[in-house]
Parts: C-alpha cells; structure tokens; sequence
C-alpha cells in the first residue's frame, strides 16, 4: 500500500469531496473529514493499517471548478505539506454550461480545464510524493445525453494528465457505469452527481485499488 506510516494524505476538490468537512481543513474530530467518502477512505486505513498512522486532511469546497481550484491552491493545499494529493474536480465545470447556459463566466470549457488542471499538477508534483487524479462523472448510463457526452470529454482529459505525468488515474465514471448495469443512477444520486453513502463507497473503493489496498477485507 502506497502511504506510509506518518504519511499526510490530502483529499481536494468540489462539493464530492467536502462532504460537510470541517472548516479550515477538514480532520481530526467532530466535522473533520466530512460525510463522504473521505470519510470511508480514512475508516478503511484506520481500520486495516492500524500500525500506520496516516493523517488524512479535506479541503474540498462545495461550488468548485478547477479555476476556483486553482485560486486557492496555495493555502488548501500547498500550505499544508500533503505527502499525497488526490484530486476530483470537473463536475461543476461540465454542469454549468447545463443548468446555467446563459452565464458563460461560469463555464470551464475543455482546454481552460486541461491547462488548468495540468498546471496545478506540475506545480505541485516537485512537492508530494504523489498525486491522485480521480475523475469527474456523470452517472448516466445514456451516453448520448449532451451532458453524459460532454463530461466523457473532461474525464478523457483527466486520463490524458494523469498518463502524461505519471500520476495515479482513478476512473470514477467507469467505476459508476458499471454499477449502473445493475442499478438505476437514483439509487446512488438522485441528481446523477452528489452520491449517497452507496455511491461514496464506490469511490472509496475505487481510491483503495488505485493505491494498493493489500490488506484481508473481512
């Protein structure tokens, strides 16, 4: 498994990731990681890696997309000295050009959410011992619905980044299309987007793999 005892693991992003964390940063007690599944991920390392203490810290901010990211880089993740970051973002940035068509400043298109998100890994890769590029979703299984399509665009683009700089990839809309063979998306997220603790657990899931989850799963 990837982290090592002492090691600081940082979650960042949109509202997915925030879950409800604790304000600054999200960890320790009460709020702390928040509801989701950061949440999951810090129960699972508790849980099987008892010999490791590993800090897990959220500072996902519900609203986000990469360029609201980007302005608070410095202080929600650099400032905090992460030995790993993971990263999920991409949703607002896809969504908004659907639920609020006429407000173009709110748009992220492709090239501005490639640049952006490419720029935030170089800047931070000489710094971590790692990144973790988890990508955006939709979940809906039609993928000729003029969202569903646009944001296979965004996740294509996050798969492109994570290859082009040897990050770890975590692919979330693949991890959810196939549940969605066997379940309808309401089961999981009523909107497509926010997922119930179901839904949560198939991203933590999907993070424990990623990182080498070696542990007997009772």
């Amino acid at each position: 498994m990837l982290f090592a005892n002492g090691d600081k693991v940082l979650f960042t992003g949109d509202s997915v990731t925030d879950a409800g964390r604790g304000r600054p940063v999200g960890e320790g007690l009460h709020a702390g990681v928040g509801t989701g599944y950061v949440r999951i991920v810090e129960t699972l390392l508790n849980v099987y890696y008892p010999e490791r203490l590993i800090q897990v810290s959220n500072t996902g901010n519900s609203g986000d997309n990469v360029v609201s990211l980007k302005a608070r880089w410095q202080n929600d993740v650099m400032n905090l000295h992460p030995d790993w970051v993971s990263v999920c973002i991409g949703v607002n940035d896809v969504w908004r050009q659907f639920d609020s068509p006429s407000i173009k400043s709110q748009h992220v298109y492709i090239d501005e959410y490639r640049k952006t998100l490419s720029e935030l890994v170089e800047r931070t890769l000489p710094s971590v011992k790692g990144m973790i590029l988890l990508s955006p979703y939709y979940m809906e299984s039609n993928r000729e619905d003029a969202m569903r399509a646009k944001m296979d665009e965004y996740v294509a683009a996050v798969a492109e980044i994570a290859s082009k700089y040897n990050t770890h990839y975590v692919d979330l809309q693949a991890a959810f299309d196939k549940y969605l063979t066997y379940r309808h998306s309401s089961f999981i997220a009523w909107d497509r987007v926010h997922p119930n603790q179901v839904g949560c657990m198939i991203i933590a899931r999907e993070i424990m793999r990623s990182v080498g989850f070696d542990r007997e799963f009772l």
